[in-house]
């Protein structure tokens, strides 16, 4: 029940297409479900070691061993939004990797940024602190233009993230490896505006792709080039922080507060320093999860075209990591 049939088997002939599911922690049945819905005449089928080659592959951090068996894929279907991990393995040559467009995560982003957003400008937490121990009290309002938001990465989920904290007046910065214009953003792009990017932002937002170029981008360096007091709220990949970075620019009164949805290691260890820190707040790396039909639908769309020799959006290139 719920899962959107597409029955596009009638469109296109798929009698020889072979569809394996190879997703780690993730519950197959649902999804299997919904893609034989979608495709009744394919073969789909849980991947098992020594299973028969597939045309296609539905995959969430697969083992390398899937990729050495199955050599013969002409694309791999990554069902997160992020595909670094993906790209850490050695995949067959002539392979595609596609990644999802949205599939239902950009409005989760842009509902989860905006209330952090919201939540640390209003003082909300402040507020929630006080009425905890009884204290009715006053904080005198903020003005927006003090609080710039900057939004690095401006993909699908950065671009509809940054159009929805414009929506509530605040100055919005955007930053990006390539020139992108989007609405009333200011936009910055790449390394030569990234210092000018960061001297102009109060509140930075983290939606970069994790690349080898990416990686530790906030540090004490750049964090450090934020304005006085400023705000962090990771939502890409726990890579992308250096956690000490962080503590010691919170402790030292740079930085007011974060709010991290990602981390180097999750489940965060017990032990961590985050958990015990009161100016960061964390959630469970659930800001935006994937939406199973939205997603189904968007896969099969994309086999089909594939199949009829038609291009499809959200092929990863390899030099570049996404």
């Amino acid at each position: 029940p719920g899962h959107r049939s597409c029955r596009v088997d009638q469109v296109v002939n798929l009698m020889s297409v072979n569809i394996t599911f190879c997703c780690a922690d993730t519950q197959s049945e649902s999804w299997l479900t919904g893609l034989r819905a979608a495709l009744p005449q394919a073969s789909i089928e849980s991947w098992v070691p020594g299973a028969k080659p597939a045309d296609y592959a539905v995959v969430w951090a697969p083992p390398q061993s899937f990729l050495d068996e199955q050599t013969q894929l002409k694309a791999v279907f990554n069902i997160g939004a992020g595909v670094d991990a993906l790209m850490k393995l050695r995949l067959p040559i002539h392979t595609k990797v596609v990644r999802l467009d949205d599939a239902g995560m950009s409005v989760q982003m842009a509902e989860y940024v905006c209330h952090a957003v919201i939540r640390h400008f209003r003082e909300f937490d402040g507020y929630a602190a006080d009425m905890a121990q009884g204290i009715w009290s006053f904080r005198k309002p903020r003005i927006r233009s003090d609080f710039p938001v900057g939004v690095m990465g401006l993909g699908v989920l950065g671009e509809r993230v940054a159009k929805a904290l414009a929506s509530f007046d605040f100055p919005v910065n955007g930053w990006s490896r390539s020139v992108k214009a989007i609405g009333t953003v200011r936009g910055f792009s790449g390394e030569a505006q990234f210092d000018e990017f960061l001297a102009a932002t109060r509140i930075l937002v983290c939606l970069l792709p994790l690349t080898p170029d990416t990686r530790n981008i906030m540090r004490l360096e750049t964090l450090g080039k934020l304005l006085p007091g400023g705000y962090v709220i990771n939502v890409a990949r726990g890579a992308h922080l250096v956690d000490e970075d962080l503590v010691h620019l919170l402790d030292g009164g740079h930085l007011s507060g974060a709010t991290l949805d990602v981390f180097r290691t999750e489940p965060l260890p017990s032990e961590h320093p985050f958990w015990r820190h009161p100016k960061i707040t964390m959630t469970p790396h659930t800001s935006a999860r994937t939406l199973r039909d939205e997603s189904i639908a968007q896969i099969v769309g994309k086999i089909v075209a594939m199949e009829r020799g038609e291009p499809v959006a959200g092929i990863v290139d390899p030099v570049r990591g996404y």
